[in-house]
Formats: C-alpha cells, sequence, structure tokens
C-alpha cells in the first residue's frame, strides 16, 4: 500500500440555500474587513450583491475586486494585491468559479508575504501565515476549493504556475447547488467534463493511494451518474447538488495524487490557442484512455 498523509484542512458546508450562511461563516473566522473576489459573471448573475448583503448584515465591510478573467495572470493578482493593499482586509471571499478561486488565493500569496505570484510557483514557499478565505464556487468543475494550489498564468510565457501551500487552502468552503443553475449550457458540459476527468485521472495516478482513491472513486459515481442528467434538466437541483459534490471531492482527490498527462496537454492548447479549459480535457481525454489502455 502507498505511504499517504492525509490532513483535511477544509470546512465543507453542503446544501441549497447555504450560501445565505456566508456571513455568518465569515463571522465565525473573524472577519470584519472582506475582500470580495468575484468575476464579472457573478456581478452580472446578482450573486456578488447577495454575497455583500449578507456579509454586512453581520457588520462586516465588503471591498469587491472583479478586475479579471478566466485563467488569471500575473498582472491580474498584482492588480488585486495593489487593491487590497491599503484596506486592512482580514478575509478573503472567493466566488465563483475555478479562476475566482484561484485569484482569491494568489491575492492572497502577495498580500500576505509579499513579492510577486512567481515567487510562490512550486510548494510550501509562503513563509508567513496567510488570511483565512471562504470559497464560494458556482461551477462543478475545478475542485479548487480542495485545493491548496492556485494556476496562475506568465504574463510573457502564458505558462501556466501552479503555486500551492497549505497555508493557501480555504478554511471553509460552501456549496449550494442554487448558484449553479444560471450556468450557460455550454458552461456546465466544460466543466463538467473536467471533475469527471479529475476523477479519471487520479484514479489512475501513479501516485494515487487509499485515501485518494475513496475520494476519486465516489467523484466518479456521483457525477457519471448525473453529468447527462443536468445537461437535460438544467433546473434538476438533486443532479447540480451531485455535480458540486462530486466535483469537490475529485479535488479532493488531486490534493492527495496530483493528475495525469491530459491535463498536462490540456494546459498548452488552452495557454496558446485560448480553447476554455474544459473544452480541451474533453479533446483530450478520450485520446489519452485510448494511448493508456496499452499498458492497462
Amino acid at each position: 500500500m502507498s505511504p499517504f498523509d492525509f490532513r483535511p484542512r477544509t470546512r465543507i458546508l453542503f446544501g441549497t440555500g447555504e450560501f445565505a450562511r456566508l456571513g455568518e461563516v465569515a463571522r465565525e473566522l473573524g472577519g470584519t474587513r472582506c475582500l470580495l473576489v468575484a468575476d464579472p459573471g457573478m456581478v452580472e448573475a446578482g450573486y456578488v450583491q447577495e454575497a455583500i448583503r449578507t456579509l454586512k448584515a453581520r457588520r462586516m465591510d465588503v471591498f469587491g475586486f472583479h478586475e479579471f478573467e478566466a485563467s488569471p495572470s500575473a498582472a491580474m493578482i498584482e492588480a488585486g494585491r495593489a487593491f487590497a493593499d491599503p484596506l486592512q482586509i482580514n478575509l478573503i471571499v472567493g466566488l465563483g468559479g475555478g479562476s475566482s478561486m484561484d485569484c482569491a488565493k494568489g491575492i492572497n500569496f502577495v498580500l500576505s508575504n509579499g513579492g510577486t505570484i512567481r515567487d510562490y510557483w512550486g510548494y510550501g514557499n509562503a513563509k508567513r501565515p496567510m488570511l483565512p478565505m471562504i470559497a464560494v464556487p458556482t461551477t462543478a468543475g475545478t475542485g479548487s476549493e480542495a485545493q491548496t494550489y492556485a494556476v496562475i498564468s506568465d504574463d510573457a510565457t502564458r505558462v501556466k504556475m501552479a503555486c500551492g501551500d497549505a497555508k493557501a487552502a480555504f478554511r471553509v468552503a460552501i456549496l449550494d447547488p442554487k448558484l449553479t443553475v444560471s450556468q450557460p449550457a455550454a458552461l456546465t458540459a466544460a466543466t463538467g467534463y473536467d471533475a469527471i476527468s479529475h476523477a479519471l485521472e487520479t484514479l489512475v495516478s501513479t501516485r494515487r493511494n487509499a485515501i485518494s482513491e475513496c475520494f476519486s472513486r465516489e467523484a466518479w459515481r456521483l457525477l457519471n451518474d448525473n453529468y447527462e442528467r443536468v445537461l437535460a434538466n438544467p433546473s434538476d437541483l438533486e443532479a447540480r447538488g451531485a455535480m458540486l459534490a462530486g466535483a469537490s471531492l475529485a479535488g479532493l482527490a488531486i490534493e492527495n495524487s496530483m493528475l495525469g498527462a491530459t491535463h498536462a496537454c490540456a494546459y498548452p492548447l488552452t495557454a496558446h490557442y485560448d480553447i476554455a479549459h474544459g473544452v480541451a480535457i474533453a479533446l483530450l481525454l478520450p485520446h489519452v484512455v485510448e494511448w493508456n489502455s496499452q499498458v492497462a
């Protein structure tokens, strides 16, 4: 049996309507001045305004940062740091898909520890404590809420920098299926396929272990049983919830075993051809499975 070191770092709140508890959870973490990192789509969907209401109801000051795009870059992280630096932030909330959560982590690295995000490329380079964070995913895809890595693009080379540290774990993740209902069908399909790939790749990774397999297998069961169901009926909250939970469990599997060739090959397609990450995964996964089957 392969050795493992499993340390649960993130409290997970799951259920329809749990988003309403954001202010309560933020206060439990001692937050009084909150940086709300959310992409512009979250503003349009009304989720940012809802988050601000629940945070302010707990007498918190809230400062929204929305100046970033999908696959956040080092420059976007620096813009977030410059925005937050004079505000005396003591809590960060990442609201949105994987890009929002990675952006929140990236800002936290440089806001708490100084330097540039490139200084944290690799694992364990944060020498000082980081601010507490809450994740509120609105897509069932990356599972970033369950991981200690942020993937940030280098502006010059477009290389994806995986910046990780145990301190970068979200203290709490709020998984509310209702927040995923507003996704366009294409985004639901792409992010869902990414989550499925996470479950499959972690299950056959050479670094898999007994703990990661538990997460991989349950993630696969939830995702495989509900992927087509949620595409056929986007308002099915039961299926939405299963996809959201499955994506998070797959994220836990990544945290404990990492990924494989599909993701390694997909990153250049996103970086150089602007192919959405989930679409790149969908293009490559069948070919990688076929290639691996020769030695399976």
